[in-house]
């Protein structure tokens, strides 16, 4: 470090950049999210409409419209690709790594920050969020840097402090546009509650300053009331249904236990999460040597995560900031190790080589096994589904990925070389983008539309497409057009909105017929219709063809189409 400092911080820098850079555009776009959120930024482009999204042509408010903003201008300068639609994740991300590396080099100095850097940098959440196209990422950038400013503020005095504070309120409003409420609760809930750890109780009155609040209120109310001029139930469903209802209730239908979250955090944060158990033990004996930076990293990792263990609807993204957290204090803890050879520091770190090694022998033992077993994994273990059947492709390159990570654990702990031990926790997400890619392909090609859309027939130039009971989320995207929907409630959509929205009218919009409308709707319509179904309503299908001289014809693999003649004329 001392006779080239920047090497370990530019290495860092390089593997984190082929973690969220490398082949971002070789995936098709997953369903139900990446489909959607891309069409939605697609429609966005073509129709100027920043204020009020569309998918599929109907008005998408489950979400502010920021994000869609940045991936249709993404679109714009890139082309309406798989790469364009994840760039912004992936730059937020990179930027997320710079915040980190800043405040770590502040905090606990250079090798520290570089270590910072490729923990959260190769961290399994991090690393999809980068390349997915969603919002949690860009939320994460802005409500990381909220609280980081609202931290910096307080070693400040004067004109400069109320700066780093107005900084911290500009990025609670912008994370505010990008995804709702969460976007300024997780820094007020995470500054307060370290101001208190700290018994700063002034911190929390500079906190709440009317010029920070007059600040995030001039950015964040053009948006609301432009909105709800327009969308006239956008303020209640906004904070009532898709805000209030997801936290207290479990109509989202994401409901689970209050404990969720360990072991969601040990899987998102691993290899790394190895170390947690003995580095938390370690960490509460010596708390009487928390620094100040210390302190705000444990409240912030906890504080979201109690937050969202609170709350009736739990995703493991939503502790994304968490889990950015826990990743610097990972650092802290290596950083420690590297600093004293013999210090308890590195024993731990030792420790936890070895456990990853026995994790990833475990793994290969199981992945071995599944191999001989008529069935794969799945039968293995005795579950039926898909999700698990979609890793066969992938068994063989992940055997010998994790044969190589355990053999690189216990040579990095044999030999007591650290750079070793560091090497074999990053490795995973570098595995996965090289030896194990081809099982990723398989696996998202089959939770794609991009195949069933290759594989459409070539229709007239007039013909209407239209789905029965069923939306492939990216099909849209992938076809560059709207699709009529024929649906009981508009649950295919996987809009909230859309569905409050359906169910709170009694005329629907355009692009959605009613299932108990569609006979009629197909004696009315006055061109051609290409009629889509999936296996649960391919018998539906041949009924309504055979009433209106349609012809079925399998399009993909689980999926048929009717070409359905307009009616003759009188």
């Amino acid at each position: 470090m001392t006779r080239r400092p920047w090497l370990l911080p530019a290495l860092a820098f390089l593997v984190a950049a082929i973690c969220l850079f490398g082949r971002l555009g070789s995936l098709p776009l997953i369903q139900p999210d990446e489909g959607r959120n891309a069409e939605v930024a697609r429609e966005m482009k073509d129709t100027g409409a920043w204020l009020v999204p569309t998918y599929d042509g109907l008005p998408y408010l489950d979400k502010p419209a920021l994000y869609f903003r940045l991936v249709a201008l993404s679109m714009a300068a890139f082309g309406e690709t798989e790469t364009a639609a994840r760039l912004p994740a992936a730059l937020s991300a990179m930027a997320l790594l710079a915040l980190v590396y800043g405040f770590c080099r502040r905090a606990y100095g250079q090798r520290a920050a570089a270590l910072a850097v490729l923990v959260v940098g190769t961290t399994p959440l991090v690393v999809a969020f980068a390349r997915i196209v969603i919002f949690d990422m860009v939320l994460a950038l802005f409500v990381s840097a909220a609280i980081v400013a609202g931290f910096l503020a307080e070693g400040r005095d004067g004109p400069a402090r109320s700066r780093w504070y107005a900084l911290g309120a500009a990025c609670s409003a912008i994370a505010t546009l990008v995804k709702g409420p969460v976007g300024f609760l997780l820094p007020l809930l995470v500054l307060v509650s370290f101001d208190l750890l700290d018994r700063n109780r002034g911190a929390i009155r500079r906190l709440f300053a009317p010029r920070n609040q007059l600040l995030f209120l001039a950015i964040v109310l053009p948006w609301f009331f432009g909105l709800a001029y327009v969308r006239h139930d956008f303020p209640y469903y906004g904070l009532v249904e898709e805000s209030l209802h997801r936290f207290t209730t479990s109509a989202f239908h994401r409901t689970a236990p209050v404990w969720y979250y360990v072991p969601v955090v040990a899987a998102v944060l691993f290899p790394w999460s190895a170390l947690l158990p003995e580095s938390i033990a370690a960490a509460w004996r010596s708390r009487a040597g928390w620094t100040r930076a210390d302190r705000l990293l444990i409240a912030w990792a906890a504080v979201v995560v109690l937050f969202f263990s609170v709350s009736q609807s739990k995703l493991p993204g939503y502790v994304l900031t968490a889990v950015v957290a826990l990743g610097m204090l990972t650092a802290r803890v290596l950083d420690l190790a590297f600093e004293h050879p013999d210090g308890r520091a590195h024993r731990l770190v030792l420790r936890g080589a070895v456990l990853l090694a026995v994790i990833a022998a475990a793994a290969v033992a199981l992945l071995a096994v599944a191999r001989s077993t008529a069935g794969g994994l799945p039968a293995l273990l005795h579950v039926h589904g898909g999700e698990l059947q979609r890793l066969g492709p992938a068994a063989g390159p992940l055997l010998w990925s994790m044969a190589a990570l355990a053999a690189v654990a216990l040579v990095g702990r044999w030999s007591r070389d650290l750079r070793l031990v560091c090497t074999a926790f990053a490795l995973p997400p570098l595995l996965l983008l090289t030896a194990a890619f081809g099982g990723a392909r398989a696996y998202a090609e089959a939770d794609s539309a991009r195949d069933l859309a290759r594989r459409m027939p070539p229709l007239p130039a007039a013909a209407e497409i239209a789905c029965l009971e069923c939306l492939p989320n990216g099909l849209p995207f992938y076809l560059k057009r709207t699709i009529t929907l024929v649906t009981r409630d508009g649950a295919e959509t996987s809009s909230n909105y859309v569905i409050f929205l359906l169910r709170r009218s009694t005329a629907w919009p355009d692009g959605v017929v009613r299932l108990s409308d569609l006979h009629r709707w197909l004696a009315w319509r006055t061109r051609t219709v290409f009629l889509l179904a999936d296996a649960r309503r391919h018998p539906a299908l041949d009924s309504i063809a055979a009433r209106t001289s349609g012809t079925v014809t399998a399009v993909a693999p689980g999926w048929w189409g009717a070409l359905l003649p307009a009616p003759a004329g009188p």
